[in-house]
């Protein structure tokens, strides 16, 4: 198993001999938000098998870097969004809701709950298209990777342990955080309950509006997040090694 951290809620999987990209945020730019690190080198995202969509916010299913892995790379989109996707020219795309499995080769993916909203616009939207929120459990090799997508703590996380690497955000983009997100304590609160061997922490260091990734605060907020949820779990006893990865960088595992 290797995975490689490439900003945001984007991280390569290689597991069972399959290659699996979460979220993926390929660009210099979603719509206002700018790159604050530079955007991974083709060579990183190449020979994708399969991609996992935890939900349509365009900071998770953003059109462009979808386009950049192909039209026809197999897609895993949640319930609601299918017709979406294969209106905008994707060709391999299958919906999978939590509790539903597939299989792509020796990997088994299976959709788990999430609290967060799924509608493309925010939660306050009832035009265009609307998807539940999910995460995944990628299993292979004996291995199980959690990837949380964007979610809050929630009790059934329980029915998931343990599992070998848990991908939980600690942050976002912005000064504050919606309902709906892990800050650095809810995420250790998250691997109480997950009992992961390792966690990694993704959703930080990545996004920023312009004119706002200068100023003090937010320059704090694209580094402190990852190190305070390590700082947290060490804090609580728990036996997680949590894995601080710069984005753009291979996970030490």
């Amino acid at each position: 198993m290797s995975l490689t951290f490439l900003g945001h809620s984007t991280v390569r999987v290689e597991l069972a001999g399959r290659t699996v990209l979460t979220d993926p945020l390929l660009t210099g730019r979603v719509g206002p938000l700018r790159r604050v690190v530079p955007p991974p080198a083709p060579a990183t995202w190449a020979g994708v098998d399969l991609v996992l969509l935890s939900h349509l916010h365009g900071d998770h299913t953003h059109l462009p870097s979808l386009r950049l892995l192909g039209t026809g790379t197999r897609v895993v989109v949640p319930p609601g969004g299918g017709a979406w996707l294969r209106g905008h020219g994707f060709t391999a795309v299958e919906e999978l809701a939590p509790g539903e499995t597939l299989t792509d080769g020796g990997l088994t993916v299976r959709g788990v709950e999430a609290v967060h909203s799924g509608h493309r616009w925010g939660p306050r939207s009832t035009r265009g298209p609307d998807a539940v929120a999910m995460g995944h459990l990628v299993s292979g090799d004996g291995r199980t990777v959690y990837a949380a997508g964007d979610t809050d703590v929630f009790p059934a996380m329980t029915d998931l342990a343990p599992v070998d690497v848990a991908l939980l955000p600690v942050w976002g983009w912005g000064l504050t955080l919606g309902p709906g997100h892990m800050d650095p304590a809810g995420a250790a609160l998250a691997c109480s309950l997950l009992r992961p061997a390792v966690a990694v922490p993704v959703h930080w260091g990545t996004l920023a509006l312009p004119g706002v990734a200068g100023t003090g605060r937010m320059r704090s907020l694209l580094v402190d997040p990852p190190r305070r949820f390590a700082a947290d779990v060490a804090a609580a006893g728990l036996p997680t090694r949590v894995l601080v990865t710069e984005p753009g960088s291979e996970v030490e595992l």
